[in-house]
């Protein structure tokens, strides 16, 4: 694809509402609303379990005699351990003897590596003892307290009504079981509102719930839903891939029942609804802690790179001057996270000859207006930089899926499944699709196959990778 006609871009169909989700979610429209809900959505038990994990470790610290030093390192190493093994994530079962084995281990983990801290360090034989006494004493008494906890939480499920309102994606045998199982058994924390789908087979009895009309985002809305279940649908796969993307997209659980489900086997992201496994899927990125770590090293890293390579960018904005004259940087529409419109600054690669035709061209490869110094600086990427500025602004972040003009959006959005998903996160100067030479004239799907593989998997150490990766290939030149 060289060139791509205006008319052409504006001709360009849209995908249906129902189909294609890709408005901001409306709860920007309420944030009143949205906060109520969102409080209403906190985890009762998961704030029991860590206040229980925090008042036995006080309190056996206290009792055993373990000093402040000591005292905050077993408390650490413990809460840090079970944490990370999940032990204070939201979950449907609340079952003790389910969660026993992983409570133990994680405390067994905790003592094992304290203990080895405190011989490493030869730390006195007296404070590592009561340190250790500590632990076996919050062992013993915080499963007991655990399991009170888990029966107080089946009981206000059942007594208050304490479960998450409910959309069931898919009105089939699937959907309609899961409904009736929700209903029989609110121990399980889900309250079933209604079904978005086409309904049941006519020859089936009348669904429990009401069919929700419209796409799922105002569904989600509209019944003020928290958790959106993915269950077999009368549809075909794709529509259920972009229900889940939605459900995720404007802060949901989603839950998905697994094709075979009969055979599949518990594990870790597996919950379960009586006899039915339901996978859950991860937290938005924008909505973990971490994320708030990758804005803050964007910050920093954006500031110190326009402060260091301020003179390298002199000197690209003096070349351009000397060959082609003014003006020096070059600014175009682009689209963001959630939909959202930016102006992106570069360094003028291409010399200006009459109208502007950068927002329907979608490659400038062998174009004679090209001169030396602009292949130069596409080649070597030199002509991006000014984009820290936008890094710095907040329009974009270092490490994200690449941004697109908005009339290249629409047409793509049309053609290409799940391209619309792209925009869940903000657009970055590098991004795994790109270190995997996906640039200039390259597929679009595979594209965004990788833009949605980075959302779905991101995390710190991936975005490090994607850093590293960039440099080796600016080194190598590989990929090009």
């Amino acid at each position: 694809m060289s060139h791509i006609s205006a008319d052409a871009l504006a001709a360009a169909p849209l995908p249906s509402p129902q189909a294609d989700p890709r408005q901001p979610p409306r709860y920007a429209a309420h944030p009143h609303r949205r906060r109520q809900d969102l409080l209403s959505r906190v985890n009762a038990v998961a704030v029991l379990l860590v206040l229980v994990d925090c008042a036995t470790l006080a309190w056996v610290c206290l009792d055993g005699g373990v000093g402040w030093g000591w005292g905050g390192a077993v408390a650490a190493a413990v809460l840090t351990i079970r944490g990370a093994w999940r032990l204070y994530r939201r979950r449907l079962w609340l079952s003790w003897l389910e969660d026993l084995p992983r409570s133990a281990a994680s405390t067994a983990l905790a003592f094992a590596l304290l203990t080895g801290i405190g011989l490493v360090a030869e730390a006195p034989a007296d404070d590592l003892a009561a340190a250790q006494w500590a632990m076996v004493a919050f062992a013993l008494v915080v499963e007991p307290v655990r399991w009170c906890v888990f029966w107080f939480g089946r009981w206000c499920r059942r007594r208050f009504d304490r479960c998450d309102r409910t959309i069931i994606v898919g009105a089939g045998s699937v959907g309609v079981n899961l409904a009736k199982t929700m209903l029989e058994h609110p121990q399980f924390g889900l309250r079933p509102v209604a079904f978005a789908d086409s309904g049941p087979d006519p020859d089936r009895e009348p669904p429990l719930l009401e069919i929700a009309d419209g796409d799922l985002a105002d569904a989600i809305v509209r019944y003020r839903a928290g958790t959106v279940v993915v269950a077999f649908s009368h549809t075909r796969e794709s529509p259920l891939v972009d229900a889940a993307i939605t459900a995720h997209r404007m802060g949901c659980s989603t839950l998905v029942v697994p094709r075979m489900y009969e055979l599949h086997p518990d594990g870790p992201g597996i919950e379960r609804l009586r006899s039915y496994p339901l996978m859950r899927l991860g937290t938005s990125p924008t909505s973990r802690p971490t994320w708030w770590v990758k804005r803050a090293a964007d910050f920093l890293l954006a500031a110190l790179a326009l402060v260091v390579l301020s003179p390298v960018i002199g000197l690209c904005a003096l070349a351009v001057l000397v060959e082609s004259g003014r003006p020096l940087f070059f600014r175009q529409v682009r689209v963001g996270m959630d939909d959202r419109t930016f102006v992106l600054f570069k360094i003028r690669s291409v010399r200006q000859s009459g109208a502007d035709d950068s927002q329907v061209t979608w490659s400038v490869v062998g174009d004679s207006r090209v001169g030396p110094v602009g292949r130069f600086l596409r080649r070597t990427s030199l002509d991006e930089l000014p984009q820290l500025w936008n890094v710095l602004r907040g329009d974009m972040s270092i490490v994200g899926p690449r941004p697109e003009r908005p009339g290249f959006v629409r047409e793509f959005s049309a053609i290409h499944e799940l391209y619309w998903a792209r925009h869940r996160v903000p657009t970055g100067l590098t991004g795994l699709a790109q270190v995997h030479g996906l640039r200039g004239d390259t597929s679009i799907a595979d594209r965004s196959r990788y833009d949605n593989y980075y959302i779905a998997n991101w995390s710190l150490w991936l975005d490090l990778r994607i850093l590293l990766m960039t440099a080796g290939e600016l080194c190598c030149r590989r990929n090009r």
